[in-house]
């Protein structure tokens, strides 16, 4: 049955006076092969080159919003992408003044084993701000000094090659982008030109603007006739109740009295119609008849204004009726031909509405394409030019730059587990192991060695516990037993001091 805890610690003391030779071996075994792992522990060196990320250059403010400095998010993740690259540990794993002369002509199985141990052993993690630090660890200090030191150097001139590289790419992908566009905005407007070269109907808005106006002549004229029309019924109803001839006896006075009354209708007409109009004509030939007439009578001597005899004469007002009439007919026919040409001039203007409504909709695909080329076009040129600054920004090494704050230091002393850990560690383990092993012994042994066991295992009380009892000759021989152990004991810890003194000291 399991020892009570309570009785652990008189019982581990007990055991320990019982057993000084064998706590004392297995301080001295435990303590030595402690610092004897020390002298075989694998130890880290570790170097590391402290990288300084320059992105606040007056070059910077400078150039805000023409040209735009190459970035990165997160520094440490693309230092460790760009050192993690085959080629580049390649580089350094071919490298003679790390892995000697006969670096360069190493076969595959060698290259291979130590691109692993570079890749593994690298470590890049960020310092704070816009530092960030590259480090290698490796048993020889030498060796992680160097390529701790190469590895920096090789970060800095990859990211300054990569920079050019994706500036460059970016300029030539933009300026490649640009001549296309300058392709297909001539096309475009070439396209167009031919179009309107033979699209030359005008504009939607101007054939509207033209309808209309033809619509309201139209409107006009009709308006027109029709009130030419109710006209010229009205004086062919005047005509119909009007004698065309009177009775008149034939006097000087009276035929000058009717020349003068032609004379003005003539007039009247003369302003409105040319001399080959048909009234006018037959006003002229009338009024060369009565001039005769009146010289007839003068000349039989009747100019005192008495009548020679009497004659059928046309009557005036049935003349003013029928010139009235013959104009307005005139008028009516002058019209009918306007509205005819108006009519006309509608239908072929209806015509000419349907072309430009069949070739709006290509117009405007081909007006759509030029805006949108244009406007691509002059985005891209903006672009290309800051492109171009860019580019000429990292070939000159301005923008985003890498520094090295802190040059890689060669590695005096161990980065993880040193020997003087080992040393300290050897004895504080040989001290407790002894007390570690009794501890465990005393839990799986099934002897009884305290009363609780009894009560607990058997449920009777105990009434009386007899101590041990020793002689005198054996508390003598106990005596000198620990003396003896003690002296071991200094022996061996002197000598553990000696040898880890002088393993810190490089004796050995």
């Amino acid at each position: 049955m399991a020892l009570p805890l309570s009785s652990l610690p008189v019982e581990i003391l007990r055991e320990v006076r019982s057993r000084k030779w064998q706590v004392f071996l297995l301080f001295v075994l435990i303590s030595f092969l402690v610092l004897g792992a020390g002298f075989v522990w694998p130890y880290k060196y570790k170097s590391e080159v402290v990288i300084f990320v320059d992105d606040q250059n007056i070059i910077r403010p400078l150039m805000e919003g023409s040209a735009i400095t190459t970035e990165i998010s997160d520094q440490a993740s693309s230092a460790r992408q760009t050192l993690s690259n085959r080629e580049t540990l390649e580089r350094v794993a071919r490298d003679p003044d790390i892995y000697g002369p006969g670096a360069l002509g190493a076969d595959e199985s060698v290259l291979e084993a130590r691109i692993a141990r570079l890749r593994a052993n690298l470590a890049v993690r960020p310092a704070g701000g816009s530092y960030f630090s590259i480090g290698y660890s490796s048993e020889s200090p030498v060796q992680a000094f160097r390529i701790s030191q190469k590895l920096g150097q090789l970060f800095i001139s990859e990211s300054s090659q990569r920079k050019r590289m994706e500036s460059r790419s970016a300029y030539d992908f933009i300026d490649k982008q640009v001549k296309s566009y300058e392709a297909q905005l001539a096309a475009v407007e070439q396209r167009l030109k031919n179009f309107l070269s033979q699209n030359k109907e005008g504009t939607e808005q101007e054939a509207r603007s033209r309808m209309s106006s033809l619509k309201s002549q139209l409107e006009l004229a009709q308006l027109e006739r029709s009130e030419l029309q109710t006209r010229v019924q009205s004086l062919r109803d005047q005509l119909n109740r009007i004698d065309p001839t009177v009775r008149q006896g034939r006097t000087a006075d009276a035929f000058q009295q009717r020349i003068s009354d032609m004379e003005s209708q003539l007039d009247e007409l003369r302003l409105r119609y040319l001399d080959s109009y048909p009234d006018i004509v037959i006003l002229k030939e009338q009024i060369a008849e009565l001039r005769n007439q009146q010289r007839n009578a003068i000349e039989q001597g009747n100019s005192g204004g008495q009548s020679v005899s009497g004659e059928d004469i046309v009557n005036p007002l049935y003349q003013d009726v029928r010139s009235s009439l013959s104009e307005t007919l005139a008028d009516m026919e002058t019209t009918t031909t306007r509205i005819n040409s108006l009519n006309r001039l509608i239908a072929e203007q209806e015509k000419r509405m349907d072309r430009i409504q069949e070739s709006k909709a290509q117009y405007s695909e081909i007006t759509r394409d030029m805006e949108v080329n244009t406007q691509i076009y002059n985005d891209l040129l903006r672009r290309r030019e800051k492109a171009r600054v860019s580019m000429h920004l990292d070939i000159e090494g301005q923008g985003l730059n890498f520094e090295i704050y802190e040059s890689a230091q060669f590695p005096t002393s161990p980065s993880d587990l040193n020997f003087s850990m080992f040393a300290f560690a050897g004895v504080f383990l040989g001290a407790l192991a002894p007390f570690g092993a009794i501890a465990g012994l005393l839990q799986i042994d099934p002897r009884i060695r305290a009363r609780k066991q009894l009560e607990d295992g058997i449920g009777l009380p105990v009434l009386a516990e007899i101590p041990p009892v020793r002689t005198p000759f054996e508390k003598r021989r106990d005596r000198w037993v620990t003396l003896t152990i003690f002296v071991f004991a200094g022996v061996a810890v002197a000598v553990y001091v000696g040898i880890a003194t002088a393993a810190l000291m490089g004796v050995i």
